[in-house]
């Protein structure tokens, strides 16, 4: 049955001045440099659990994190206590001569988290994604340094993928539109195969197996043109993120892929940066592929917006490598394993492992999916709605029968998550869904604290947010 707002639902997603604390709005051309010159953000006076709280008095069910980020909600006391105290000791070390109880406690979770079948030996902690999978660009390429195939110095990534913003993470992205400035000045070294996205590329006569099997046969052949022994890594989201709207692998890719890896002596590297720390429904998103990679990078929910904090995990493979070469990783920052931070995401992922999120989360997930595929299975533009854990996205479509995008001008996800936003519920747009130009889609990333009456006011007001563009949209005479 589709859901509606309840009058008890409604009253949710008003306003509330209670407590509010109210700030000035910003000056005509402000100091900061916001990521528009025309547009101003709005200002947030405080937070709590899943809800923000505006400048006009506005209360927001923060129904993406953010960006995925704010895994636990806001205003944890535990979290805002443990950064407390770690300042008071000890706010910040050189890691060239020291190391903190923090930085060791949180690699050693990490590395806890990835046992069993999972192989992954070292942990290293920095600021951002960005700055995980610059590190772990540069890990790759050391390790075959160390091995003597230096002539190893080509990336393969995969089209309409995301790694970050550094111009190491940015040259094996392929989201057109923040590359599109940098294209000339990036290096070259690096191609790209075909995203795993079968709504819009598995053709209408292969099964889910032809599919995974023509994509993997796509990097065989791509590493064969380019020289097996030249290739470094092959990079992938198992679960991509914004530039797509949470895309999964079909059956049997990821296996496939680790193969090809295997025989061909290439690393694998998984961005989970936004896709890990629990948010598909177990740990780390790739424990559903049932493989292991050689890198793995994490980010946001590591630290929950609490505090920038980013991890490369390590493969004894790789590590040992190392060791019995340099006995070095030739990279270093100088906030690296940051005492506060490392407090701070490991109070975080004790929260998330005491209190079950993990596995709350792969139970929402389906709550939240069944009540997104009743809401939205019949409404005119929605194409796929698509997810794992609580990390869903509806791709929206101007024909369903051919799955043609929206012209980029109209901006249908745009003009719902304002919507919504007005509403009182925040969702993460994308555009260049399908292929960096057109498409679009509202992605869904709700804390894993969340609860059933929240997900079911997400998805109504989502809908109502719908309902509205969809009058107001004016689709191309055919």
């Amino acid at each position: 049955m589709m859901p509606s707002i309840k009058t008890e639902t409604a009253s949710a997603i008003q306003p509330s001045h209670d407590n509010m604390v109210f700030q000035q709005p910003p000056v005509q051309d402000p100091a900061l440099l916001h990521r528009s010159l025309t547009q101003q953000p709005h200002i947030v006076t405080h937070a709590q659990g899943n809800y923000l709280y505006l400048a006009n008095g506005q209360k927001v069910l923060d129904a993406c994190g953010g960006a995925a980020v704010a895994i636990i909600g806001h205003r944890n006391g535990e979290v805002i206590t443990a950064t407390v105290e770690q300042m008071q000791n000890v706010s910040y070390v050189h890691t060239m001569a020291y190391t903190t109880s923090s930085a060791e406690m949180l690699a050693t979770m990490l590395l806890e988290a990835s046992k069993g079948m999972h192989r992954l030996a070292k942990a290293y902690l920095v600021g951002s994604g960005s700055e995980a999978n610059e590190a772990a660009l540069k890990a790759a390429r050391q390790y075959f340094v160390e091995k003597g195939e230096l002539q190893r110095c080509h990336y393969v990534a995969r089209r309409q993928s995301y790694h970050g913003n550094t111009m190491g993470a940015m040259m094996v992205s392929s989201n057109l539109a923040r590359k599109g400035p940098y294209n000339d000045i990036l290096p070259t070294n690096v191609s790209f195969v075909s995203p795993t996205y079968a709504y819009q590329y598995q053709r209408k006569d292969e099964t889910e197996e032809q599919y995974s099997e023509r994509l993997i046969l796509e990097l065989r052949h791509e590493i064969l043109r380019i020289g097996h022994e030249k290739v470094i890594s092959f990079i992938a989201e198992p679960v991509v993120g914004a530039t797509s709207g949470c895309t999964t692998a079909p059956k049997g890719y990821f296996r496939g892929i680790r193969d090809i890896c295997n025989e061909f002596g290439i690393l694998l590297h998984f961005d989970e940066v936004m896709c890990g720390v629990g948010r598909t429904g177990t740990y780390f998103a790739f424990e559903q592929e049932g493989i292991v990679p050689d890198i793995v990078t994490l980010g946001k929910g590591l630290g929950g917006g609490y505090v920038p904090v980013s991890a490369m995990l390590l493969s004894e493979k790789v590590v040992d490598v190392l060791r019995r070469g340099t006995s070095a990783f030739n990279h270093g920052q100088t906030f690296q394993a940051h005492p506060v931070a490392c407090a701070a995401g490991l109070a975080v992922q004790n929260i998330i492992k005491r209190d079950g999120l993990v596995e709350r989360c792969a139970e929402a997930g389906k709550h939240l999916g069944t009540l997104l595929r009743e809401t939205f299975a019949n409404c005119k533009y929605v194409g796929d709605i698509r997810g794992r854990g609580l990390f869903w996205a509806l791709e929206f479509v101007e024909d369903r029968s051919s799955k043609r995008p929206f012209e980029k001008s109209i901006k249908f996800g745009e003009m719902i998550q304002k919507t919504a936003f007005d509403l009182g519920v925040a969702f993460y747009p994308g555009t260049g869904t399908v292929d960096g130009m057109e498409g679009d889609h509202i992605l869904m990333a709700p804390p894993l604290t969340v609860s059933k009456d929240e997900l079911f006011t997400l998805v109504a007001v989502l809908k109502q947010a719908y309902e509205i563009t969809e009058q107001a949209v004016k689709p191309r005479v055919t």
